[in-house]
């Protein structure tokens, strides 16, 4: 690379293309997806703009938001196209829907045409956020496979920057848009499609590289810079809720959210560097010494092939399931206890949560918190999801490496953890909220990095693109018993008594709010019940996989790795 003129010229565009078809570069560029990928987190940004356009009522407006969480929640249609077409395939079909789904939401709020009817904006807003899903399984499952021994840290690292990718589109967004939330809707439409498409033919499956300590460091490089943004992220979004931001000031903001968020950039390029470098030198002489001979084992003949049209069905091998770690098929998997397990863990903690999520500003308000502070406590989850999501990433990988910890032993902590955040909302006490808000998003966002490494681990990776998306279905559904039919009720039912002893009843107001510490109560402490129930059946995946875990789970990906490099 130090040759001048022509042919240094040469030596630098090789070196570029070297950078953009390696392995880091394809990370990067997955961060970047990842963090045009939660605009579903946005809703309530712009949920007013829809229900002042439109004409809508609350029911209506939570209709639709039903059928944002069902899209985003959804994935198993962009696993199994996954699955029969290439990567760059995934990620434009995605692009397609996020930019045609919310395009359509935007000419409607806007009025460019006529008013659609309620159905076709339930079917536009889950089209448009069930895009997310594409990305997820064109970015996340790709990077998975090209780090398999580090797919802890990088699941952590993917989706923490999911978990920061409202704030970051709300930063761009002000710098565009300014305080314009109707534009906001055609921003989440533009923006992270353009993201894909930039990148659709970075996003591939790499040979896998024999694992170094050195990549370990790298990803702790990435999760440093990682971190340094969602700090700075925090800090902005405080300093604009407290003060006035001018137009230049909200640029300025912007401006150095894209240059943290681009840093990873740098340490993708000094690792394809060095990777250059390395292949750039000689070769070394190096003397082999020639092994003795040694006899060979005689092996068992092994059974004689079976005549052609007996292979099985795969109805017919459900019970006839692989050791854990190799690779399952779908149906395998999808009726294996330990998935029944996870499904049921999953239900609950990741049901409780979105539901108190879901309640944080009319658990502030029946407890008296003034609606600045309200919005501090979505803040406060929003930041404290992505750390949720990295540590669970980092540490659980660190455990399972150095001391052969089960990672759904980290599940059943988490779920232990969540039951805490709950329970301080069911027996209120001053600040209480703010302690609450911090543990049920640490939670929150611990959880599904978790989920999403563990059916990696059992299942294997080859039909991995469908089953983390089935992993996760149990999230819309926990949402919707725990949220609509138990939480929602309950609420409902104390207010109306609280009116009974004002001697009114349900007629007599336009809307029912119930204030008091009673108000959330007893339906936290059911929530708080059934993710303990929750930690409980984790812990028995806990006492079923521990042996699997004492072994050395990723032996065979690093025997693919030598035998690669060895054969190239």
């Amino acid at each position: 690379m130090g040759e001048s003129g022509g042919g240094g010229g040469t030596n630098w565009f090789h070196f570029m293309l070297h950078v953009i078809r390696g392995r880091w570069f394809s990370v990067f560029a997955s961060f970047l997806i990842m963090a045009g990928a939660g605009a579903t987190y946005l809703f309530g940004t712009y949920s007013k703009d829809i229900k002042a356009s439109l004409g809508y009522d609350q029911s209506t407006l939570n209709l639709l938001g039903f059928f944002k969480d069902l899209g985003a929640n959804v994935g198993v249609p962009s696993g199994l196209l996954g699955e029969i077409t290439p990567t760059w395939f995934v990620l434009l079909v995605g692009s397609g829907m996020n930019f045609a789904g919310y395009l359509m939401i935007w000419l409607a709020v806007t009025g460019k045409i006529p008013k659609p009817a309620v159905w076709h904006m339930c079917a536009y807003i889950c089209i448009g956020a069930n895009s997310q899903n594409f990305a997820n399984t064109g970015a996340l499952v790709t990077c998975v496979k090209n780090f398999p021994e580090s797919r802890g840290n990088m699941i952590g690292l993917l989706k923490g920057f999911t978990g920061l990718s409202g704030a970051i589109l709300t930063q761009v967004y002000l710098a565009v848009y300014g305080n314009d939330s109707k534009s906001l809707i055609l921003l989440i439409g533009w923006l992270p499609a353009a993201i894909s498409v930039i990148f659709v033919y970075t996003i591939r499956i790499i040979p896998v590289v024999q694992h170094t300590s050195h990549e370990a460091k790298v990803f702790y490089h990435f999760l440093y810079a990682s971190i340094v943004l969602a700090l700075f992220l925090m800090v902005m979004t405080i300093l604009e809720k407290v003060m006035s931001f001018p137009r230049e000031a909200y640029a300025a903001s912007a401006t150095g959210c894209i240059v943290l968020l681009f840093v990873p950039l740098a340490i993708a390029i000094r690792e394809e560097l060095a990777i250059w470098n390395l292949k750039k030198q000689p070769p070394s002489e190096v003397t082999v010494e020639k092994p003795a001979e040694i006899e060979p084992k005689k092996e068992p003949l092994p059974p004689p092939d079976e005549p052609k049209g007996s292979t099985k069905s795969c109805f017919l091998t459900i019970c006839d399931k692989p050791p854990r770690g190799e690779d399952y098929t779908i149906l395998q998997a999808l009726l294996s206890i330990d998935m029944l397990i996870l499904f049921v863990a999953t239900f609950g903690g990741l049901g409780s949560s979105l539901t108190a999520i879901d309640n944080l500003g009319q658990i502030g308000e029946s407890l008296g918190y003034p609606t600045k502070t309200i919005k501090s406590f979505v803040s406060l989850v929003s930041i404290w999801n992505y750390f949720g999501r990295v540590f669970a990433g980092f540490v659980s990988e660190g455990l399972l490496a150095k001391y052969k910890m089960p990672r759904p032993l980290m599940l059943t902590l988490v779920l232990v953890l969540s039951c805490i955040g709950l329970l301080l909302i069911a027996f209120p006490f001053p600040g209480s909220v703010y302690v609450a808000s911090v543990i049920i998003g640490f939670s929150f966002g611990a959880q599904l990095p978790l989920i999403f490494a563990i059916i990696s681990e059992l299942f294997g990776l080859k039909y991995y693109s469908t089953l983390f998306n089935c992993g996760q279905l149990a999230s819309p559904l926990g949402s919707y018993i725990l949220n609509v039919k138990v939480t929602g009720r309950l609420y409902d039912h104390q207010a109306v008594k609280e009116l009974a002893k004002k001697g009114m009843n349900r007629s007599d107001v336009k809307e029912l709010i119930c204030i008091g510490v009673k108000c959330y109560r007893l339906p936290f402490i059911i929530l708080a019940c059934v993710t303990c129930f929750g930690a409980l059946v984790s812990f028995i995946l806990v006492i079923r996989t521990r042996e699997f875990y004492r072994s050395d789970i990723y032996k065979k990906f690093r025997e693919n790795a030598e035998e690669s490099s060895s054969s190239s």
